[in-house]
C-alpha cells in the first residue's frame, strides 16, 4: 500500500479532471454539431432524411452509452480502423449527444407556432432564410435550458470512459483507490469534484428556464 495525504489525492485527482472536463467540451460541441445537421434534415421534411434522422435517434437513444463506447472502441479495432481511447470516448459521447439534442431542439421549435412557416413563405422567405430569422432567433431561447441541463449527462458520460482505459476522474479515483485502499475517502473527494462540475449547470439551467418562462 503506498501512502497518499489528502492534498496528495486531491491533487491526483483535480489532474484527472481536467481530462473530463475536456471530454465533456469535446462531446459537447460535436453533438451541437452534428445535431444542428440533423435538425436542419429533419426540418426539411425530405423524406428519406427524416427517416434517417428517427433511425440515428432510435438507435443511440436506444442503447447505452457503455455500449456505444465499446463498439467505438472495440469495433472499429476489430474493422482494421485503430482508434484511441481518447477518440473513441468523444465520438461515442458525441454521437449520443447529438441523438438527445435533436429531439430536444425539434421539440423547442414544435412549440412555435405553425403559422409563422406559412407567413414567412408569404412573405417570400426560402427554408434557410426562415430558419435564420424567424424560427432558430425564438428556438435557442427555448431551447438554451434543457440543452444546459443535458450536458450534466454528458459530464457525468464521461465517467463511462474509464472502462477502456481514457484516465479520466472516475478512472484515476479507481487507480488511487487501488494504491491506497481507501475507497470512502478517495471516491467522497471524486464524488465532491463531479458535483462541483454538474451543479454550476443545474443551477443555470434552472435560472435561465425560470428566467425565459417569466419573460413569456
Amino acid at each position: 500500500m503506498i501512502e497518499f495525504s489528502n492534498i496528495d489525492i486531491i491533487r491526483n485527482l483535480l489532474i484527472a479532471t481536467q481530462w473530463t472536463i475536456l471530454l465533456s467540451l469535446a462531446a459537447f460541441a460535436g453533438g451541437i454539431t452534428v445535431a444542428l445537421l440533423l435538425t436542419a434534415a429533419r426540418l426539411n421534411k425530405t423524406p428519406l432524411l427524416s427517416i434517417f434522422v428517427r433511425i440515428y435517434v432510435e438507435v443511440f437513444q436506444g442503447t447505452p452509452l457503455l455500449m456505444q463506447m465499446f463498439l467505438c472502441f472495440f469495433g472499429l479495432s476489430m474493422i482494421g480502423i485503430e482508434i484511441s481511447a481518447w477518440n473513441a470516448a468523444a465520438l461515442s459521447l458525441t454521437l449520443f449527444t447529438s441523438a438527445f439534442l435533436v429531439e430536444i431542439w425539434r421539440g423547442c421549435i414544435d412549440t412555435l407556432p405553425k403559422g409563422q412557416w406559412e407567413a414567412s413563405r408569404c412573405l417570400g422567405l426560402n427554408f434557410l432564410q426562415t430558419l435564420r430569422y424567424i424560427i432558430l432567433p425564438q428556438a435557442i431561447r427555448t431551447a438554451l435550458a434543457p440543452s444546459i441541463g443535458f450536458s450534466v449527462q454528458v459530464v457525468k458520460g464521461t465517467a463511462l470512459a474509464s472502462v477502456i482505459g481514457f484516465v479520466e476522474l472516475t478512472k484515476a479515483g479507481s487507480m488511487l483507490n487501488n494504491a491506497t485502499f481507501e475507497p470512502f475517502k478517495v471516491f467522497t473527494f471524486v464524488a465532491i469534484i463531479y458535483f462541483m462540475l454538474c451543479y454550476p449547470l443545474s443551477w443555470t439551467s434552472k435560472f435561465l428556464e425560470k428566467k425565459f418562462n417569466a419573460s413569456r
